[in-house]
């Protein structure tokens, strides 16, 4: 039996036909330009936000959009562009945190689901169905209630809420991928059913999941937001685009700006989360990428 030697060039192929299918989305393109604008944005906080978030100045409160606040102020006196910059750190830590506990998690049970098969297989994925069948949302405040409102409880009820789909799409090719010829000859050579879910199996369905932890992390900012909305998520006066639009909520016939900017700030990052999982999605999969290069 001839062993099959890869050479750089060729192993460098499938990487070399995803670059070329994002350069030809051009709508990819402005996703990755918002998402590094984005982080960027949560990184350089301290130096782009013109005044402290937690500053209270009574004098100022409720002030219209000005040369001196650009985006105004809110009932505390409060600087609404700096809170907002602030904010970007909380949707995005809890955003990206709760998403790799859920991929990381939800994967592993996935692919034992599938590996192991049998009645174990057939109770994990009914638990995955009952968790299927709630919605995000509705399982998010659930598990938050119970827990309270704190960040990691906040971390743990988003992360909890994502597993089943990240588990329901490592099931299914893992299911697949164990009858393989190279997975035959793992089991032959006496590797362990560790080392072939984690050095065989998990690599070959890995892009899979990334594309799908790109879309969850959009709904898991969405989910925080509506968290913190109902008072469920990171409590005051710590700034979160959520606990922002239930301040400007209060205040929505007098002081439009308390909702308004934080709402779109939530709007600029799911879709741009949204547009490049798309992009992903379509530079992953042969057969998108075969049509697009079509």
């Amino acid at each position: 039996m001839s062993a099959t030697v890869t050479s750089p060039m060729t192993a460098a192929r499938p990487g070399m036909a995803i670059l070329a299918t994002l350069r030809r989305n051009k709508l990819s393109w402005l996703g990755i330009a918002l998402i590094v604008l984005i982080v960027a944005v949560a990184v350089f906080a301290p130096l782009l936000a013109p005044y402290d978030p937690l500053k209270q100045n009574i004098i100022h409160r409720l002030e219209a959009p000005s040369a001196d606040f650009l985006l105004g102020t809110d009932t505390y006196g409060r600087d609404v562009l700096s809170r907002l910059i602030y904010g970007t750190r909380i949707s995005l830590m809890v955003g990206f945190v709760a998403v790799v506990i859920a991929m990381s998690v939800g994967s592993a049970i996935g692919i034992l689901a599938g590996y192991i098969g049998g009645l174990f297989d057939q109770v994990v994925m009914g638990v995955v169905d009952v968790m299927l069948a709630f919605p995000t949302l509705l399982l998010g405040l659930l598990i938050a209630a119970m827990l309270g409102a704190s960040l990691e409880n906040l971390i743990i009820a988003i992360a909890i809420t994502e597993m089943a789909p990240f588990a329901r799409v490592a099931r299914a090719p893992t299911i697949s991928l164990k009858e393989r010829e190279f997975v035959a000859a793992g089991r032959a050579l006496g590797f362990g059913p560790l080392r072939i879910m984690g050095v065989h199996i998990l690599p070959n369905m890995a892009s899979d999941v990334v594309v799908l932890g790109s879309l969850w992390m959009a709904s898991a900012i969405r989910t925080e937001a509506s968290l913190s909305f109902i008072g469920l998520g990171v409590q005051p006066p710590t700034a979160t685009w959520g606990g922002m639009i239930r301040e400007g909520f209060e205040n929505i016939l007098t002081a439009w700006w308390l909702a308004i900017f934080p709402s779109l700030a939530i709007l600029v990052t799911v879709l741009a989360l949204n547009i490049l999982g798309d992009a992903l999605r379509d530079a992953i999969d042969p057969k998108l990428r075969s049509e697009n290069a079509a």
